[in-house]
């Protein structure tokens, strides 16, 4: 990855020009060669060659200048960035107070430095934001050698009072990222996470008892994301709608929603309407993606780019439910935009759907297709293991319908062999009975319909009715069913 490259092109048209403005801050005869690669770079976009740059400013010289030029570019772009958007919310605002009172303290100049930090102290105590608390607090403490109007007894209470909630922060902080981490990488097949469930149930019910902590809104947009990752994990989708939307009422009703906090609304309707979609509420779903719609374009679209995919997820999930066609047009469109490609995982999603929906139309040489630029992307080589295993039993189906023998007993072999190890835990028994059913059919001469198979088929039928089936890229009993006479 070239760094000045990826830089310059993420550029909006406004920060083009505030950088223009801000390199000819200085007026200059001297030919810009800065201000050429800029353009350069702009021009021919980001996979631009570094020797044709070289060569195009300074001949067959050495490099060393090139090199210089290019980071001298790369500081002067991040400067003009931190002018142009110190001001833009209250977090980055706070940190430019704090950068003042360091240049302050380095000038010796005690009193403005204590000044800019109370400012600091102020904001931050605005938006809650602990962690920025414990740091501005001690600054005080070191800055009360030097100003004697500074108690340092009060701010290193201050300071003990707040590391108990930057403490219980970090636990919440820590245990949602690893959940988030694991449901991306599984894309919600991976193997349960008992031990992080327990975690997470421990976890939230010390917070329930604690009564200090649900005051503040930032704590209780933190003990929200808890619990509903807790249900989330427990499959409990009708209690998690139940809570989802109590929350989002009473968060409207108490207007603590607003610029500081609207990663965390984007997110709550982006729960919800994918809850509501596991609930078969697809109307509701699709009204609350609506919703979800308006408010990634609040506040000049802060965040449209992160919620984007999701709001595509939540389109594409609900049209296969009923209009199978219209889900691959919204997933096609995915594929040209830029925005989405940006996330590898993202690129997983589409081929999987893609093929998942043309196998739903009957239209397999497509699925199958898809399904093989599926496996060679970088996503699918870093994904889960399991997922991996799940897509491999779809793709023996798909094979299957295509009737290619001799190419279906390879990839079985290739697959049994691959998966030994899965297929002989006790929690895949499911899946390893299946592709049993499969590799009988697929030396039947009636295939999937011969009549030797149809009681082995109604044992399998009657012994999972009642399994989890969300986790099956292909719902292998609904497929059965739809092959078969068996009920």
């Amino acid at each position: 990855m070239d760094v000045l490259n990826q830089i310059v092109n993420i550029l909006s048209k406004e920060e083009v020009r505030f950088f223009k403005l801000f390199a000819h801050r200085q007026q200059s005869n001297e030919e810009r060669k800065d201000i050429l690669l800029f353009d350069l770079i702009r021009k021919n976009g980001v996979e631009v060659d570094d020797d044709k740059l070289h060569k195009k400013l300074y001949g067959e010289g050495d490099k060393n200048s090139f090199y210089r030029l290019k980071n001298r570019l790369i500081e002067d772009i991040n400067k003009s960035l931190s002018l142009q958007h110190y001001s833009d919310n209250e977090l980055l605002f706070i940190y430019h107070l704090m950068s003042l009172v360091r240049i302050y303290i380095g000038k010796n100049e005690f009193q403005l430095a204590f000044h800019f930090l109370r400012k600091a102290e102020q904001w931050a105590l605005k938006i809650e934001n602990h962690e920025l608390l414990d740091n501005i607090y001690g600054e005080f403490i070191q800055l009360s050698h030097q100003l004697l109007i500074i108690n340092p007894e009060k701010y290193i209470g201050l300071r003990i009072e707040n590391s108990v909630k930057v403490s219980q922060l970090r636990q919440m902080d820590d245990l949602l990222a690893v959940v988030s981490y694991r449901l991306k990488v599984s894309q919600n097949f991976g193997e349960k996470q008992n031990n992080l469930l327990e975690l997470l149930e421990n976890t939230t019910q010390q917070f329930v008892n604690e009564p200090s902590v649900v005051k503040t809104a930032r704590f209780r947009f933190k003990l929200y994301g808890l619990v509903s990752q807790l249900l989330l994990q427990k499959k409990d989708f009708l209690n998690l709608e139940v809570y989802l939307l109590k929350s989002w009422e009473t968060f409207n009703k108490e207007n603590l929603f607003n610029k500081n906090n609207h990663d965390s609304k984007l997110q709550m309707l982006t729960y919800i309407v994918n809850t509501l979609f596991k609930n078969k509420k697809i109307n509701d779903s699709l009204a609350y993606a609506e919703k979800l719609n308006i408010a990634m374009k609040e506040y000049n679209n802060l965040f449209f780019d992160r919620y984007e995919i999701f709001y595509y997820n939540a389109l594409v999930n609900n049209y296969s439910t009923y209009d199978v066609n219209k889900a691959i047009e919204l997933l096609k469109e995915m594929q040209q935009n830029k925005n989405v490609n940006k996330v590898p995982f993202y690129e997983l999603f589409i081929y999987l759907n893609l093929a998942t929906s043309y196998f739903d139309l009957k239209q397999f040489n497509q699925s199958i297709k898809n399904l093989n630029k599926l496996y060679l992307i970088d996503a699918f080589k870093k994904a889960d293991d399991t997922l991996k295993f799940k897509i491999s039993i779809a793709e023996l189906i798909i094979r299957y319908e295509l009737k290619d023998g001799d190419l279906w007993k390879y990839r079985y072999d290739q697959i049994v062999k691959d998966y030994s190890v899965t297929l002989s835990k006790e929690i895949n028994e499911k899946e390893k009975d299946f592709i049993l059913i499969l590799k009988k059919a697929s030396i039947a001469a009636s295939g999937i319909k011969d009549k030797e198979l149809k009681e082995e088929i109604q044992i399998y039928i009657n012994k999972y009715a009642d399994a989890e089936h969300e986790d099956e890229i292909i719902d292998y009993i609904i497929w059965l069913k739809e092959n078969t006479n068996v009920k």
